[in-house]
């Protein structure tokens, strides 16, 4: 955790907690957000470009094709905040060998996929909601760590990401911890 750049940011403040550490607290939102002209100008060019991406988007035959690739790189990218060690590449073989594969890292982010097609198919039927959340979760989970857990439940107790390897997993080598928790 970069210290300094967290003290810089204008998102929020950094607050040492009794246990030792330093939690970064963000800012109540919403914002208060001045509209000068140059940011009506900048929002205005925006909604034009998102009005012509929408135009050309139309035109696809299949929009997913152009989308997924990115919806992949994301998967591999937010999966790594968990540990896991699985390349696109990796991805790509899986999804293209549609074999069981003994990796389950790149189970884990086949699984982020599922959960997101999931979700995204079921937006035609759900409003977003805590529900959806639930069972993207569940789908998340589906044969890989964590599924003797809770699926498509929320925690009840405070979590941490820390390096995989570790077994007894203590706050105090947390990557990314909450606030206002208490080292184990």
């Amino acid at each position: 955790m970069n210290l300094e750049k967290l003290r810089q940011s204008g998102a929020g403040r950094l607050v040492k907690v009794p246990q030792g550490y330093w939690a970064f607290v963000p800012n109540p939102l919403p914002p208060t957000i001045d509209f000068s002209p140059q940011l009506v100008n900048a929002l205005s060019e925006a909604d034009r470009a998102l009005g012509a991406l929408e135009g050309m988007g139309r035109t696809l035959p299949n929009p997913t094709l152009l989308v997924m690739p990115y919806a992949r790189r994301e998967a591999v990218l937010s999966s790594r905040i968990e540990g896991t060690q699985a390349s696109l590449s990796d991805l790509f073989l899986f999804e293209a060998a549609k074999l069981q594969s003994k990796d389950s890292d790149v189970k884990e982010v086949a699984n982020y996929v599922r959960a997101m097609n999931h979700g995204l198919k079921r937006l035609h039927d759900l409003p977003l909601s805590l529900r959806l959340v639930r069972e993207m979760h569940a789908k998340l989970l589906e044969g890989v760590r964590g599924q003797e857990q809770t699926p498509g439940e929320f925690r009840r107790s405070q979590t941490g990401s820390a390096p995989r390897e570790l077994h007894l997993i203590r706050l105090s080598t947390c990557r990314h911890r909450p606030r206002n928790c208490a080292l184990s």
